[in-house]
């Protein structure tokens, strides 16, 4: 991003005390205005109930920002760059408030009037906000003023198009930013310059020579103290429906007419109106049992504090789709997450066609594997191709080899997916951010699966999930290709027995 592009701003985080807050976006502001292009630029004013002044929200601050690992200057800094604003009540006259605190922190640290704010708080109190926000006048200023959500966006469809509703009476689309930090990773967006800037991927990333693509969003943790919320969501809306299918819809989307927000979130929705509806029989959940993960016991789902003992909540989804159109007919998308799986992946496998004359199998050779795409999200950002190779000596033995590039190899850190997200709010690229049609037509998939008595099937903790899931993974014609969390471990050297196989 160009630095002339940033105007002094200020960051307003409604739940500006809450986790996300102290964990993730005051960490990423940091680095921005002391790092980034932003240096200097922005004020941040932190919104929420409890009892503080500017002070005593500086000191709780500067202790979130040391747990982050930051250590420079950071009384200064927070004592240049932080303010805090009390709302005890979602009423007009709290909002009205509020509106003058802006105002007057604007005059005083000769900012122009431009605004984000960001709305970290439940979704149940979106409501009150967004209209207090309306009633006030704080949609509208004299720079320009950004809204940004945080998923879920809805629980079903009906939902979903009532909070859009609920937006659009007090913004435009083109103010509001629905954030989905899977989207700020420097891979994801490296995705598009991947395919688009290299012919030699582009001329074959269609159904003559892609067999199937995978997407998986593996997690060692469990719900974590989150049992609240999981118990209303499940995998399918808490991963599948929001991040997977986003990064579903980069992979399959066609070549955009410009490199912009507009022409970029067009071509994904069109993938999105392409997707066949979704059938029972495509569908796997799965729920973690007692098990072990790194050599501890864990318990079961059910035996979480704040689960129901009869909880038949999903903590694992795999989803198979087919998008009926021209460059992708017949090519299975599969999504699949869960938690307490045997350790943390984030990645896309784009699995292509295996030799159409199987010459080396008829010289009596181990099968041949396809070559596979490995594209890692995380941990470990890059990329990945694998091929088959002959091992030196007499006959034909035949050993898969990896062609690999890794970000931190060539580039050093790589920024945090909120300190990407952040920037490019404040500069006004929606690029990275869901429409509110990308919300609703992925609603428009999912929300007929949450009608289903889809069968629940539980899996040991430390496993890859229900054993049925791999069913997902068969061929019309009844063959079947190892799943790509096992083409991830010979990519990554952990599985060296694995190799020799």
């Amino acid at each position: 991003m160009a630095t002339t592009r940033i105007k002094p701003y200020l960051f307003v985080i409604v739940g500006g005390t809450g986790d996300l807050a102290r964990r993730k976006l005051l960490p990423a502001f940091y680095r921005l205005l002391t790092e980034g292009n932003a240096a200097g630029r922005g004020r941040v004013l932190g919104v929420a109930r409890q009892e503080l002044d500017d002070d005593g929200y500086r000191a709780l601050m500067v202790d979130a920002l040391a747990d982050a690992g930051l250590d420079h200057d950071l009384e200064e800094w927070c004592r240049t760059h932080l303010f805090y604003h009390r709302l005890p009540d979602a009423t007009p006259k709290g909002y009205a408030a509020l509106a003058a605190r802006i105002e007057q922190l604007e005059e005083q640290e000769d900012l122009p009037g431009n605004r984000v704010f960001y709305l970290s708080i439940p979704p149940e109190v979106f409501d009150d906000t967004v209209h207090g926000f309306g009633a006030a006048g704080l949609n509208r200023s004299d720079g320009w003023t950004r809204l940004v959500v945080e998923k879920p966006f809805g629980s079903d469809l009906e939902s979903a198009r009532r909070l859009n509703a609920l937006l659009h009476e007090h913004f435009d689309e083109s103010q509001i930013y629905r954030i989905d930090h899977y989207l700020g990773k420097e891979t994801v967006q490296n995705l598009l310059a991947f395919r688009f800037a290299n012919p030699i991927f582009e001329h074959v990333w269609n159904r003559d020579r892609v067999e199937r693509v995978e997407i998986v969003v593996a997690e060692e943790l469990g719900v974590e103290g989150r049992a609240g919320y999981y118990e209303g969501a499940g995998a399918l809306r808490d991963m599948i429906q929001n991040h997977l299918t986003q990064l579903m819809t980069l992979v399959a989307m066609e070549v955009p007419a410009r490199f912009d927000a507009a022409a970029i979130r067009f071509e994904k929705t069109k993938v999105l109106s392409a997707i066949e509806p979704i059938a029972t029989g495509d569908v796997i959940f799965g729920q973690y049992g007692e098990g072990t993960i790194d050599g501890e016991k864990v318990p079961s789902y059910r035996q979480e504090q704040g689960v129901r003992s009869n909880s038949a909540t999903e903590t694992f989804a795999a989803v198979k789709l087919q998008i009926a159109n021209w460059r992708w007919q017949g090519v299975p998308f599969i999504l699949r997450t869960g938690k307490r799986l045997p350790r943390r992946l984030s990645q896309i496998a784009v699995v292509f066609r295996r030799p159409p004359i199987a010459l080396f199998e008829r010289m009596h050779c181990e099968e041949v594997h396809p070559n596979v795409l490995l594209i890692t999200i995380q941990p470990d950002e890059g990329f990945s191709l694998g091929f088959e190779v002959k091992v030196p000596g007499e006959g034909y033995v035949l050993r898969k080899q990896h062609l690999h590039f890794r970000y931190d190899e060539s580039f050093g850190r790589l920024p945090e997916a909120y300190e990407t997200l952040l920037l490019d709010i404040i500069t006004g690229d929606q690029t990275l951010f869901v429409h509110a049609e990308e919300a609703e037509k992925s609603w428009e998939l999912y929300t007929p699966l949450l009608d289903r008595r889809i069968a629940v099937k539980q899996y040991p903790a430390g496993t890859w999930g229900p054993e049925s899931a791999d069913e997902l993974l068969h061929l019309d014609e009844g063959d079947y290709m190892l799943p790509a969390i096992a083409e991830a471990e010979l990519a990554n050297g952990d599985d060296e027995d694995a190799k020799e196989q």
